[in-house]
C-alpha cells in the first residue's frame, strides 16, 4: 500500500523551494540569501525524488534515505518509504518510524528525475550489502552518470543493512566513479569515506569475479 495521504500542511512543491528548479543545471545551488533550513529542505526533497524515480513505479518501497526528523531531540531511526505513479501525480513519502509524511509535485523532468528514457533488458543482478555511511557517501558522489545514479538511489533498506542491486559491470562502473572522485578529493575526511566505499565495493566485486 502507498504511504498515507499527506496533510495539507505537509504538502510541498519543489518549485516553492527552488523557484525554477526544472530549469536549473545544478540540482542544489547555494545562495547566501536562502535560509539554511530552506536549503536543507530543498536537498531532502531532491533526494526523495531521485529515490522515487530510480525505483519501480506503482508500489511503495523502503528506500535507504534516513528520516531527518529529531523527535525529542533524538535522531529518528526510520527510513523514507516512497511511492510514485506517472506524472502529474505527486510522489508520496512517509517515514517508517515517526509517521512524518508528505507529497512532492512538479518533479517530472526536473534535474532530480531519474526515470529511464526507454525500457532496458534486465540481466543478471547481484545484491551488495553496505552500511549507512557508505550509502550516504555514494549519494554524495558528484560525477555519476544516470545509470550509476539510479543504482545508488534505488538502494533499499533491509534490516540494519542497505542493499544495492547491480549487474557486475554496473558495479565495476560505480567503483570507477568512486575511485575518480577519491583521487581528486582534497578534504581528508571525505577522501577517507570515499576510500572506505571503494574498498567495500571492490571486495564485493571481487566475489562476483572469482
Amino acid at each position: 500500500m502507498p504511504p498515507r495521504p499527506a496533510s495539507t500542511r505537509a504538502v510541498r512543491r519543489i518549485g516553492s523551494v527552488w523557484h525554477d528548479v526544472g530549469h536549473r543545471s545544478e540540482p542544489f545551488p547555494r545562495h547566501d540569501d536562502v535560509p539554511a533550513p530552506a536549503q536543507r529542505l530543498g536537498e531532502q526533497l531532491g533526494l526523495v525524488v531521485r529515490a522515487a524515480t530510480a525505483g519501480d513505479a506503482g508500489r511503495a518501497w523502503v528506500s535507504a534515505l534516513p528520516c531527518r526528523r529529531r523527535p525529542g531531540n533524538r535522531r529518528c531511526p526510520g527510513r523514507l518509504i516512497v511511492f510514485r505513479t506517472d506524472p502529474p501525480a505527486p510522489i508520496q513519502w512517509s517515514c517508517s518510524s515517526c509517521g512524518d509524511e508528505g507529497r512532492i509535485s512538479g518533479w517530472a523532468d526536473s534535474p532530480f528525475d531519474l526515470r529511464r528514457g526507454r525500457p532496458t533488458l534486465a540481466g543478471t543482478v547481484h545484491e551488495v550489502a553496505v552500511c549507512d555511511e557508505v550509502a550516504a557517501t555514494l549519494r554524495e558522489l558528484r560525477l555519476l552518470d544516470p545509470d550509476c545514479d539510479r543504482l545508488v538511489f534505488q538502494a533499499r533498506a533491509r534490516g540494519e543493512c542497505i542493499i544495492l542491486t547491480a549487474a557486475a559491470e554496473d558495479l565495476d562502473e560505480l567503483i570507477g566513479f568512486v575511485a575518480a572522485e577519491a583521487n581528486h578529493e582534497t578534504n581528508r575526511r571525505r577522501q577517507n569515506r570515499l576510500d572506505a566505499a571503494f574498498d567495500l565495493l571492490s571486495d564485493a566485486a571481487a566475489n562476483l569475479h572469482p
